[in-house]
């Protein structure tokens, strides 16, 4: 994918930008690279070193650092085989909620945002790129919610894919793309509800094939989301090992 038609990309899944630094598209980190053991080598040039959780208005959490949430996230060492990044966005990438033109598939326009849907008290990201899969990014959040919105949330989705099939257009700070051909899919996961599909995404004539999952565990969600940035066409899935590490962990902080 070319450099301009990949940054085209990125700003349409915009969560993804925090997996696209680093070793993605390389294979890995040059040979004697030392990754920053809390998760934030690999940060794009220029990107500032932002908070990694979020308030619902996009600012820092108070005290997220320390907290249940910050200790759920993937950090640099939990996946062999992946390199993990904690840095902030690509401050020329879009902020906030797209909106889609179909009411009915605004969920899944939220769900591209910088958090899940607007009831997220909290949102943790992560990038988390493939050293095995050259090009794998996979975006990884942690959201919490009270119980009865994160239950909300997985209904409204499942809603969403099953209404938008035919696809859907979302606008972001006057950027807009087209998710086309949503298709819900079978993925496993341990925690109590989850719902998963995949779309293409398209925008300036680039595309590129898009994988979900959306997991509930009690007041937590997490939100997984694969592309390929090296080769957009190339089908992407969110990998086994990231998902079922990332709800043990949040299962273990409680």
């Amino acid at each position: 994918m070319r450099m301009k038609a990949r940054a085209t990309m990125v700003a349409l899944v915009p969560a993804l930008l925090l997996a696209t630094a680093g070793c993605v598209g390389t294979g890995g980190p040059a040979k004697g690279d030392d990754p920053d053991p809390k998760g934030s080598a690999g940060r794009a040039p220029g990107a500032p070193g932002a908070p990694t959780a979020t308030a619902p208005g996009g600012s820092a959490a108070p005290g997220a650092g320390g907290g249940r949430l910050e200790r759920s996230a993937l950090e640099q060492g939990d996946l062999p085989g992946y390199q993990i990044s904690a840095q902030g966005k690509n401050p020329s990438a879009p902020n906030g909620q797209p909106q889609a033109d179909k009411k009915a598939c605004q969920p899944l326009a939220d769900i591209m945002g910088d958090k899940p849907d607007p009831a997220a008290r909290e949102t943790v990201n992560r990038g988390v790129g493939s050293q095995k899969q050259v090009g794998l990014a996979v975006s990884a959040s942690v959201s919490s919610y009270a119980e009865g919105d994160a239950k909300a949330l997985v209904a409204r989705l499942r809603a969403a894919v099953a209404a938008c099939g035919s696809g859907f257009s979302a606008t972001v700070e006057k950027q807009t793309g087209s998710y086309r051909e949503v298709q819900a899919t079978d993925y496993r996961t341990s925690g109590d509800e989850s719902v998963s599909w995949t779309t293409t995404a398209a925008a300036q004539g680039v595309s590129a094939q898009v994988h979900l999952v959306v997991v509930r565990e009690k007041d937590t969600v997490v939100r997984l989301m694969a592309l390929n940035v090296a080769a957009g066409q190339q089908k992407a899935q969110v990998p086994q090992e990231v998902a079922d590490k990332q709800l043990e962990k949040v299962r273990r902080a409680g």
